[in-house]
């Protein structure tokens, strides 16, 4: 998968948590957690872009670091949207495989790269 793919992928994937938590019921407990994964579902996207940008191995470590953490945090809160049943499963399986595939995909790039840097 080309940086650009990714690029286009990590922005979908932040706009399929915004259309989900717009299907969110109004409840106390539902708002707290749409705010927490509209924070993290979206942050994946925009931190990733700034991977792209980076200057070095290490910087490119340390910007992937942020993207992993909250890709693996989006899928925590979907896990809970679909434990709780606020949604039906159907709405929210698409998006726990995506976050699931993002996650696995960051893992082994930061592996290509920490392994690279630890040969150095």
């Amino acid at each position: 998968m080309t940086t650009n793919e990714l690029k286009i992928r990590t922005k979908q994937f932040s706009l399929e948590i915004i259309n989900l938590i717009e299907k969110m019921p109004n409840s106390i407990a539902c708002r707290a957690i749409s705010n927490q994964i509209v924070r993290s579902g979206t942050s994946v996207g925009a931190n990733y872009r700034a991977v792209c940008r980076a200057r070095s191995d290490k910087e490119f470590v340390s910007k992937m670091n942020i993207v992993l953490e909250e890709a693996d945090e989006t899928v925590f809160w979907l896990e809970i949207i679909n434990e709780k049943r606020w949604l039906s499963d159907l709405e929210t399986q698409k998006l726990l495989d995506e976050g699931n595939q993002l996650t696995a995909i960051f893992v082994s790039s930061l592996k290509t790269v920490n392994t690279r840097l630890n040969t150095i």
